[in-house]
């Protein structure tokens, strides 16, 4: 499905139970597994012992999870439950009537962490023969990075390779932000009647705009 080399082929079943039967898991999570998912596969490991790479102190295996869904959505609470019982970095491969969709969090595995996700990229769906991600690096850290980086391009996201994977989620967040100020006040200066109050609110905008153009040049 992915294009990744037979010796990282693992395809084995996993209960799905086993991410959820903590009795700290709330009852809400549980029915998401329960009603979302039918199963899961563990389809790939890139890790030093099946392909010809240096592990690192950030990254010292990559899972793949072919998760099968009873429908076409999932609430990433799922996603975040599994990442949080298992140490290693996952690329999700969601299925769904010939369809899939790739995830992948940026996943913070370092010795002060709790393995924490900061937030999940993914492709649209499409058909599983079209889903094609590139192995390249020398390290399991630089393929990590790649694997990121190609999954937020399938997303959309203009992220510049001269910024870290945290730097770019950082000002993706910050450019994010600054739309959704631009598009409120756009509707509050629609809405407003005192010419006063438009003039200083254009004023604001216009910053508001200049701010996005700059981290927008930034990154090109």
């Amino acid at each position: 499905m992915l294009g990744f080399p037979p010796s990282t082929e693992f395809n084995k079943r996993i209960l799905k139970q086993k991410f959820y039967e903590n009795a700290a898991v709330p009852a809400a999570v549980k029915r998401l597994f329960a009603d979302q998912l039918r199963c899961i596969y563990w389809r790939n490991k890139l890790a030093v012992s099946t392909l010809n790479l240096t592990a690192g102190e950030r990254v010292t295996e990559i899972e793949i999870f072919e998760l099968c869904l009873t429908g076409p959505k999932l609430d990433e609470a799922v996603l975040r439950q599994i990442d949080s019982e298992i140490p290693y970095h996952i690329l999700f491969v969601l299925s769904y009537e010939n369809k899939v969709q790739a995830w992948i969090g940026c996943k913070d595995t370092s010795a002060n962490s709790s393995a924490k996700v900061s937030r999940y990229l993914h492709t649209d769906w499409m058909p599983e023969t079209e889903l094609s991600l590139t192995i390249s690096g020398l390290s399991l850290e630089a393929v990590y990075d790649g694997l990121v980086r190609q999954i937020a391009r399938l997303q959309g996201e203009s992220w510049s390779a001269a910024y870290s994977i945290a730097e770019n989620i950082q000002r993706s967040a910050e450019r994010e932000k600054l739309q959704k100020q631009i598009a409120a006040l756009e509707n509050k200066i629609r809405k407003e009647k005192q010419f006063n109050r438009q003039v200083e609110m254009n004023a604001e905008l216009k910053q508001l705009k200049k701010n996005l153009e700059q981290l927008t040049k930034e990154e090109l």
